[in-house]
């Protein structure tokens, strides 16, 4: 019995291209041809080809195949990477499985950044954009108390901010930053490492400042930016004014806020 690649090709449950792709890299041994030109395979074509399947099945990389011998014989190291990267794959469906349930249950957008999946639709483009950036910037740990204080957030001065428009005049400006600076005060307190986050960076603390200042300056428009940086000023200096005096005021109303998350620190 002598088959045709096409033939070859359905008995092995795979395509034409796939056996002509064995033949170019010489894993399957090209068979003699019919007086017409035509190839015509035999069994050991279709064995050797059922063997390529089985192990490209179990991800033995082509490249390793074809130096394993006619037993089979893959070396015990190659099959432990393996499967050490298929348990990491596993694992990377497992939680692209869970933020799809979060997004689906929340009516997040699909680019949500993750692990934010949960609040993205309270966020504006803008926090949405800059968080996307943070998740590339801070550790695990710190993007785990920025979600807190984005969860936590029920503070209306955000939507101000967003609304402020670049040309919003000095009583405007001085206003924002005088509501928002107590809730970045309280941030400081809250989260320590706000004031000195080295330790929870995960790129060098350079290229995290450049990265933040770059992206805070695309993102927001003058006016936006100078109260961000009034509002931090003004906290700076609750702070110090609270450690000259006591503890800081039990009394504030400061709630961690999408705020927080903009004037992160670098």
């Amino acid at each position: 019995m002598a088959w045709s690649t096409r033939e070859l090709a359905e008995l092995a449950g795979t395509t034409v291209n796939t056996v002509r792709h064995y033949h170019r890299l010489g894993l399957l041994e090209e068979p003699e041809r019919r007086y017409n030109g035509y190839k015509q395979y035999g069994v050991q074509h279709l064995v050797c080809l059922l063997r390529i399947r089985r192990l490209v099945e179990l991800r033995v990389p082509l490249s390793q195949i074809g130096a394993i011998g006619s037993d089979g014989d893959v070396p015990t190291e190659v099959l432990r990477q393996i499967d050490a990267d298929l348990s990491a794959e596993v694992e990377r469906l497992r939680k692209a499985r869970s933020d799809i349930a979060v997004i689906l249950r929340n009516g997040a957008p699909a680019d949500a950044p993750a692990g934010f999946e949960s609040v993205a639709p309270r966020l504006s483009e803008s926090d949405t954009a800059l968080i996307h950036v943070f998740t590339q910037l801070y550790d695990d740990d710190a993007l785990k108390d920025l979600r807190r204080l984005v969860e936590a957030d029920t503070d209306p001065i955000n939507a101000d901010i967003d609304a402020l428009p670049a040309d919003a005049d000095e009583a405007t400006r001085q206003s924002l930053a005088e509501k928002l600076a107590p809730i970045l005060a309280q941030h400081l307190v809250d989260y320590p490492w706000l004031s000195d986050p080295a330790g929870r960076l995960s790129k060098s603390e350079r290229v995290t400042q450049q990265t933040f200042v770059d992206a805070v300056v695309a993102l927001y428009n003058t006016a936006q930016i100078d109260v961000l940086g009034r509002a931090s000023a003004l906290a700076q200096e609750q702070l110090r004014g609270a450690t000259d005096s006591g503890p800081f005021p039990a009394g504030t109303s400061a709630r961690p806020s999408p705020g927080g998350a903009r004037a992160a620190p670098t």
